[in-house]
């Protein structure tokens, strides 16, 4: 197999991105769109079913991840995208079970990440709670702050270990180990252009609820906004994931891939 080489890219490969990512979702946006309202319903679904849902969301994580990124590299190549072809990755040999053993990886280091954020302020989270049967929400929004900070802080490095980790694992045939090392590096190399990457969607996500809190404000109505906010959320979303594709060809080169 090639070895790989992570790409070192300026801070314009950021924008650069997301604007591929755009002209990716302009060869078949119905098919994005698709599979952005479909993810949307498997994530509400999953916020919907206390601490289980939640769980299963976390571990399934690459998996969709790497349906997401495979379907990208369809459009690229210009292939179709029909129903079948969506699921179509996981019946190559090997794929599923290795992107599940990543996924079971990620929720074990997600709940170690929580966990280290969360101990070294847990007196004053159990203060905050209290013993009354009604809590102070106000006081504990305050308590919770400093584990907010420290999670954010270290989910900063848990980002960067299993960014290119769904692609290194299923197309590259990577141990995990390998491909966390590989992700780690490329993010390292790349860190100005994924902080640029970070900062426009931010901006668009932020910009874009700025718009609706105005046209709140300016006395339109729920139903309205609603009926305004949910397509354009599916929207950004769809451009999102095409963005994925991108920053892997770019920083690990497609034709390294092998075929999946």
């Amino acid at each position: 197999m090639t070895p790989l080489q992570a790409a070192i890219l300026p801070p314009g490969a950021g924008w650069s991105w997301i604007t591929q990512g755009y002209q990716l979702f302009r060869r078949q946006p119905m098919a994005m769109l698709f599979w952005s309202l479909a993810t949307s319903f498997v994530i509400n679904i999953g916020a919907f079913i206390p601490v289980l849902g939640q769980t299963a969301l976390v571990l399934l994580t690459p998996l969709l991840t790497f349906l997401t990124l495979c379907a990208c590299r369809n459009l690229d190549e210009g292939v179709r995208m029909v129903p079948g072809l969506w699921l179509q990755p996981l019946r190559t040999p090997g794929v599923a079970g290795a992107q599940l053993k990543l996924g079971l990886a990620y929720l074990g280091c997600s709940f170690i990440t929580a966990l280290a954020a969360v101990l070294p302020f847990l007196s004053s989270l159990l203060e905050a709670l209290g013993t009354a049967e009604q809590a102070d929400y106000e006081v504990l929004a305050q308590a919770m702050q400093g584990p907010m900070i420290v999670f954010s802080i270290f989910y900063v490095l848990l980002s960067a270990l299993f960014w290119h980790t769904p692609a290194l694992v299923g197309w590259h045939a990577l141990p995990l180990r390998r491909a966390l090392f590989y992700s780690m590096v490329a993010c390292w190399r790349n860190k100005y252009a994924i902080i640029v990457y970070v900062a426009t969607w931010a901006a668009v996500f932020f910009g874009l609820h700025g718009l609706l809190d105005g046209l709140a404000a300016a006395g339109m109505s729920m139903m309205m906004l609603t009926w305004l906010s949910q397509p354009l959320d599916i929207l950004i979303t769809a451009l999102l994931y095409c963005s994925f594709y991108p920053i892997y060809t770019t920083i690990f080169r497609a034709r390294q891939a092998a075929s999946t």
